[in-house]
């Protein structure tokens, strides 16, 4: 099973724009996502499969971390997208408008198929279903753990989306309407063991740059670990949101030493910078710092 990275920004580009694709990694997002669902018309898709198999093998094979956007088993195309895919460059496949479970082990299915079929280490091509239906956040966590491919899953939510139209909610720049189910679905991927939960809202607005620096900041207030991204120009404020700074880092490593000198004196609680600390905040400490050292600023 290929390891789960922690993805602070994930970056839309159009699969059948091979000019965006090759620009696309100069601008810092960790992760690419090429797009085969709403950013294709359905006469060109076809031709955007053949684009997308040739940029995730190139792009991959220079380091980059690239999921594909399918279509929705609703479209009857998902297979035909799977088929023209999975490589071993890819890391994720990205399924939309999930409305269970059955939807990815059916995912699963196809992917672990077509891995054999290719040669490829089973495992190797991870799944982050797309949570766009009521139902689907109603069983965020039995879509899960429906499959040990899945990751990244999270609560998202968009202006005048399919999201919108799912729940019926009025969009405020201040996400209040939002806050229960992007809360509910990252309980449950926390449940559900998934390592770096990506969510939020989806940022609409290209230019309101400081709507979308509080956005993120208020995404990683909830837990998540990215966002996804519509836009170049988002991606250094994400990048910047979801980095530790050198001051939390250094907080964190200074609380391990301070407890850990208080165990090895026979105490388990402490008060440190006037907080009161013990085992718990450790945990977090390590837990944060180990985070720090996957994104390579630790």
């Amino acid at each position: 099973m290929r390891r789960v990275k922690p993805i602070r920004s994930a970056l839309f580009v159009p699969g059948n724009r091979e000019d965006r694709i090759q620009k696309a990694p100069r601008f810092g997002a960790d992760a690419l996502i090429l797009d085969l669902e709403d950013a294709v018309a359905l006469p060109d898709k076809e031709r955007a499969r053949g684009t997308v198999r040739k940029m995730v093998e190139e792009l991959g094979r220079a380091g980059q971390t690239i999921f594909v956007r399918v279509n929705d088993f609703e479209t009857g195309l998902t297979w035909a997208d799977l088929d023209a895919v999975v490589c071993k460059e890819l890391y994720c496949v990205m399924l939309p408008k999930v409305v269970g479970p059955e939807d990815v082990k059916r995912c699963d299915t196809i992917i672990e198929f077509l891995e054999r079929k290719h040669g490829i280490e089973p495992g190797t091509v991870l799944i982050d279903p797309v949570l766009e239906t009521a139902q689907g956040m109603r069983q965020a966590y039995e879509v899960a753990i429906a499959s040990a491919r899945v990751a990244h899953l999270g609560g998202l939510t968009g202006k005048d989306g399919d999201i919108a139209r799912a729940i019926g909610f009025q969009w405020t720049p201040e996400g209040q309407e939002a806050f229960y189910y992007i809360s509910k679905v990252l309980l449950d991927a926390r449940a559900a063991n998934i390592a770096y939960p990506m969510g939020g809202r989806g940022w609409w607005d290209i230019q309101d740059l400081d709507g979308l620096r509080a956005e993120a900041i208020r995404t990683r207030a909830f837990g998540y670990n990215g966002m996804l991204l519509i836009h170049p120009s988002h991606v250094a404020i994400v990048n910047e949101v979801f980095t530790p700074t050198k001051d939390q880092i250094a907080h964190w490593k200074e609380l391990i030493a301070a407890v850990e000198q208080c165990e090895s004196a026979g105490s388990s609680v402490l008060i440190h910078n006037g907080m009161m600390i013990d085992t718990a905040h450790l945990k977090v400490a390590r837990d944060m710092l180990k985070w720090a050292a996957e994104l390579g600023v630790g």
